[in-house]
């Protein structure tokens, strides 16, 4: 049985930790915990392409959206949607005190698959599947 929990956030950085209570109320609501499951790298993951959206995704006047679906074997998958064609890189900080350049990188790295889905006019969707 699938659940999922899809919601629309302004483009401001005070959305990111709001997205990431979401996410994790609703994963902890249909039993994934910290000891089992994959809560804490789905938040984790929320919280890196949320930011992406707001700092990348062309949400100026409109909000970004997010969706969590808990699949049947305790699996997670996560949709961030913005209004930017760009699709994210992999790039590389260049030094120890860089802010950015980590965050594709970490989603690669905790993430089972992930990719984008083009939106045609309306932008894109990067999502993330995390094995429970």
């Amino acid at each position: 049985m699938l659940r999922r929990d899809a919601f629309r956030l302004p483009p401001h950085p005070a959305s990111v930790p709001l997205a990431r209570t979401r996410v994790r109320d609703h994963l902890s609501a249909w039993g994934q915990t910290a000891d089992h499951g994959a809560l804490d790298d789905t938040v984790l993951l929320v919280s890196e392409l949320a930011t992406n959206a707001i700092l990348h995704g062309l949400v100026v006047e409109r909000e970004f959206e997010v969706a969590v679906t808990v699949l049947a074997d305790g699996s997670c998958f996560v949709e961030v949607s913005d209004e930017s064609p760009s699709e994210p890189e992999l790039r590389t900080a260049d030094a120890w005190e860089d802010e950015s350049g980590r965050g594709m990188r970490l989603l690669d790295a905790v993430a089972e698959a992930w990719g984008v889905w083009r939106r045609g006019r309306y932008g894109k969707t990067v999502w993330a599947l995390v094995r429970g």
